[in-house]
């Protein structure tokens, strides 16, 4: 098995580049600071933050990242290109996560993954021309139980069958969720970053690490 190498001095981000991330974004990142030792600790919250608000992970957000976190972008990269879940291209506005552990599998899991593959018309990390799909594979979505099984961005579907692919890709909630969705890495509406002021300036937060070592 070979490894893929990258060539961190490219591509090359343009000095004048306007920044991509936006001051909102960049408080949000901020407000994780007093959670940590470190600034350098942040930075999984940081890339989810990116991605939930962009879509992915460009480079230019990479470079802004590290400056924000005082540490070097190769690090940024280093992170993000080792997690599968983080995207550094557009993708779909669904993406369809195939699980390809033995279980599913077992279960048929293969011929689903062909199936979705002929359906959309598009190979593993791929997005359909219209940009309402992509396609990635996992190791595990540890739902063996309820094996084959798939995500649609958050959504788990438990038992799918390779009959029920057509179906399920024109579903348009597909990707809907039953429960309401956290809000811990998106970035905060005016209304809620002065709420979350208010309430800091009354009871204080429990996760400032310096607050955390007097309790002890």
């Amino acid at each position: 098995m070979s490894w893929k190498a990258i060539d961190r001095n490219q591509p090359v981000i343009e000095k004048d580049a306007a920044p991509v991330l936006s001051e909102a974004v960049r408080e949000k990142i901020r407000s994780f600071f007093p959670r940590y030792e470190t600034k350098r600790a942040v930075l999984l919250p940081a890339l989810h933050i990116v991605q939930n608000t962009l879509g992915y992970i460009s480079w230019q957000a990479m470079a802004e990242i590290a400056e924000i976190l005082e540490i070097h972008p190769a690090d940024v990269m280093n992170t993000t290109s080792f997690y599968t879940h983080f995207w550094t291209h557009p993708k779909g506005e669904k993406v369809v996560t195939v699980c390809r552990s033995i279980s599913c599998e077992a279960m048929g899991g293969a011929k689903m993954l062909d199936t979705i593959k002929k359906e959309l018309g598009i190979d593993e990390h791929g997005t359909t021309k219209d940009g309402r799909y992509s396609l990635v594979t996992e190791e595990c979505l540890a739902g063996c139980d309820h094996a084959p099984c798939l995500l649609i961005n958050e959504k788990m579907h438990k038992c799918v069958k390779a009959e029920d692919i057509p179906t399920l890709l024109a579903d348009v909630d597909n990707n809907k969720l039953s429960m309401p969705r956290s809000d811990l890495f998106d970035p905060p509406s005016e209304k809620q970053a002065a709420s979350a002021t208010m309430q800091d300036s009354v009871v204080g937060t429990t996760s400032d690490v310096s607050e955390m070592r007097e309790a002890e």
